[in-house]
Formats: C-alpha cells, structure tokens, sequence
C-alpha cells in the first residue's frame, strides 16, 4: 500500500480517483488547490503525487518544481493530469521531471497501470540509492597504498579538499600516480557515484582538442556526420581529469577559462552554450608557474584551476612505500605465492627511478614474467635489466669509471664555460647513444621524460 496525494480542483475528480486507488489497496489524501497540495506534500510526505496541471492558484508545475526542491531523495515522481488542450504544457513538465502523464478523461485501467509504474520506479530508485550509500561506506577510504609520511601528509590534505567543490591542481613528475590520487579525490567526493572522466591533454591532436572537449554539431566541420557531447558533457554531475593540463592549447585555454567561470559548455558548431555540471581536477608534470611566466600558460586559468594544489613526492623521497608498492605488483603479476629476497629490496630502494611507481610496475612486471623461482632475487634484477641501458642494476646506478661512453670531464677552464652548451651537448650526445629514443635517453640521463622534452625545444635539438 502506498500513500498517493491528489491535487485538483475537480471534487468529482477526486472522489473517483479516491474511490479507484483506494480499491487497489491504496491511501489517498486530496487538496483542491495547488498551496493546499505543496503543505500536504510537506507534511505527510506522500509516496506519490498526482496533480492536475491547470488551478486556481499555484498550478500543477509549480507543485512540481516545489516537489523537486524537497530536501526527499529521491522525491516522490509525479503524474500529471491534463486535457487536450494541455498536453504542451504537460510534456513540458516531464522535461523538469514529472514522472508521466495521463489525459482526461482517463480509463480506470490506465489510471492504475500509471500508479503501479511510478510507484515500482520509485521503489528501485529508492532501493538503488540505499545500495550506493553501503556501496559508499565500504569504499571511503582511497585506494591508494603508501607507508610514508609524505604520502600520509598529502592523503591529509586530500581528505579536506575532496568534499568540496574547488577545483585541484595536482602536481608531480610523471609515473607518481596523479590520475590514482584525481581518483581518489573523486570517491571521497559527494560526486563518488557519477561519472569520472579522464582527458590527456597531451594525447589529443592540437586540431581535434576542441570538438573532443566541448562537443560539436553535427556538420559542424567536414567529417562531423553526428552530434557529440564532448567528454566535458560526459562528465555531468560527476568529475573531469585534465590530466597534461600544460600540453592544452594557448588558442583553447580561454574557452576552458570560460566553461568555468559561466558553468556552460558552447559545443562547435553547436545553437548555443548548455549548462554543465562538473568538479574540476587537472594533473600535469609541468612546472606551470614558468609556464605562466613564459607566456606559455594563461595566469588568470591557472590561477582558476588551482585553487587547492597538492604535490606527489617522487617515489625516491618516499622509498617506504616501494616495499609495498613491490608487494602489491608482485602479487598483482605473479599472484600471492610469489616472494623477493631482502638483498633485492635493498637494491631497489638504491635506484633513483626517473619513472617512479610505473617504472617500478614495469620492471616488476619484467620479473616476475623473467622469474627462475618463486622468489625473486638480485639475479632476475640483473638478467631482466642487462639488456636495458636505461636502468644500471648496479648499486647507485652509476655508470662505470671505465665506461667508454661516459662524458669526460677534466679540469673546470680558468676562463668559465656556458653551462647550457654543457647542456646541450650532453641532451645531443645522448639522443644519439639512443637514436632519438627520448624514453631511453631520459632514463640514462635520470630525469623524466617531460623534462628532456622540454630540454629538446628549448635547445632546438
């Protein structure tokens, strides 16, 4: 049995609706006008509302609209009644989300058939969201794994910036698990049951970014046979990823800029801007206060996008998590049977990982397929890296003072030198060592890759 509020002015309306619902089992309170209906809606809080769409008074839309704005999640679904006439003004309801409605006059049939479906989608919906509130207590923590204080320290800070809506930059060298802590940050959020969306900036053509971002038309420009949401759209109600927010284009950066600060998307091509909803986070490896500085990033997005910043150590500031983080690649790749023998852990921990946690994966991964046993040693880290000359296995990494490929370097001149030639040099000589392999050349070199990058531009290389 449900409770079901009936709002019209019809007296003989509502007594035969009464007379119907209350025959399948139904309680049935009415009002006669709008104001009467939305103080009955607040007091006995009716598992369904049916209302007439024409009233003295408030009318059927506005005891929609109060019934939406109800503090009731989710709000009871309303069927509106309506003739001939109305039945433009009745859809009009459904788009702000009136469960259906029902044309007088009306079967008794037809008139049950409605009640039974609003009634059963509320009982799903109520039962959905009961499922995603135990869903949300068992996955409050994030899923992140450390030991370090460091990492304690900005889990910390995650917590208090995740509850709300400011947007967050999050910094850090590439491989330190930026996109692991947006994701985080997106499950303690009141957002944790939408949609989290991820764009690479950098991974995206400068000449598909904007359509790819905001959407187009469909004919919008040769090659656009369909519409598309954009992946901003995509994200509605939930959070979007920018990760590489350095790489987005000087030209799109004011129309980001715009997206935020109005809460619209305007679509190429597109009738006009359309309301979006979303929480903000961006990633990048970037050093964007040079950036801005250069001229190269825009100061007022930067400063819009940056509202809480949180920084990720590199795993060689934080070597008490690479023992966990190894134990959890190692079960991930082998399964919870595989070991490492100490001398190993403390080989790792002596290397300086320029790719941090996805280089650890990489080369974990390499092991455990490499493996002679079921415990991994400092042989399977010397077979798995000999043919690798971007990871020395030896202690400290080094190269060898014999190494005939080492750079010399003798007594500094009494006259000075330049050091970016010295640079520069040093960046030539090692693309070639690696035939322009920029991934190779930054591991020999011990820096990430972004930071060659940037090095290779800069010296026109």
């Amino acid at each position: 049995m449900a409770r079901i509020l009936l709002i019209d002015d019809d007296r003989s309306l509502r007594e035969v609706v009464t007379f119907i619902l209350g025959e399948a089992g139904h309680e049935v309170l009415t009002a006669a006008d709008g104001d009467e209906g939305i103080l009955l809606a607040d007091s006995v809080r009716p598992d369904l509302v049916i209302t007439d769409i024409r009233m003295p008074g408030r009318d059927g839309m506005e005891v929609l609209q109060h019934i939406q704005r109800s503090d009731r999640k989710p709000p009871p679904p309303v069927i509106i009644l309506t003739a001939h006439g109305t039945v433009e003004q009745a859809v009009a309801a459904m788009k702000l989300g009136a469960f259906t409605y029902v044309l007088k006059p009306f079967e008794r049939d037809e008139l049950k058939l409605t009640v039974e479906q609003a009634l059963r989608t509320r009982h799903l919906e109520t039962d959905n969201r009961n499922l995603r509130d135990l869903l949300r207590q068992k996955t409050a923590e994030p899923a992140l794994i450390f030991g370090s204080g460091a990492m304690s320290r900005l889990v910390e800070q995650l917590r208090q910036a995740a509850p709300s809506e400011a947007a967050i930059l999050l910094t850090g060298e590439s491989g330190t698990g930026k996109e692991l802590v947006a994701r985080a940050c997106h499950d303690l959020s009141p957002r944790w049951d939408r949609s989290f969306v991820v764009v690479n900036c950098g991974a995206i053509p400068a000449d598909l970014m904007e359509s790819e971002l905001f959407g187009h038309a469909k004919g919008a420009f040769t090659g656009a046979d369909r519409s598309a949401p954009g992946r901003i759209r995509r994200a509605e109600g939930g959070t979007l990823l920018l990760d590489e927010i350095g790489d987005l284009p000087l030209s799109l950066q004011p129309k980001l800029l715009r997206v935020l600060e109005d809460k619209q998307v305007d679509p190429v091509g597109g009738p006009g801007p359309v309301p979006v909803d979303f929480r903000l986070i961006c990633a990048t490896n970037q050093d964007l206060d040079r950036a801005v500085s250069e001229g190269l990033f825009r100061e007022d997005l930067f400063y819009r996008i940056a509202i809480f910043r949180l920084h990720l150590p590199p795993l060689r500031e934080r070597p008490e998590d690479l023992p966990l983080l190894w134990d959890h690649f190692t079960a991930l790749h082998g399964g919870p049977g595989i070991g490492s023998e100490p001398e190993l852990m403390g080989r790792l921990k002596e290397r300086p990982w320029p790719g941090n946690i996805r280089q650890l994966k990489n080369l974990n991964q390499r092991l455990v397929l490499l493996r002679r046993s079921d415990r991994l040693t400092v042989g399977d880290l010397e077979r798995a890296t000999a043919a690798d000359p971007g990871f020395d296995a030896r202690p400290g990494g080094a190269a060898a003072a014999d190494d005939p490929g080492r750079l010399p370097l003798g007594p500094l001149p009494a006259g000075g030198f330049s050091l970016p030639e010295l640079e520069k040099e040093v960046v030539r000589q090692t693309l070639a060592r690696f035939a322009g392999n920029k991934s190779r050349a930054a591991a020999y070199l011990g820096i990430p890759r972004h930071v060659l990058v940037y090095r290779i531009k800069k010296y026109g290389l």
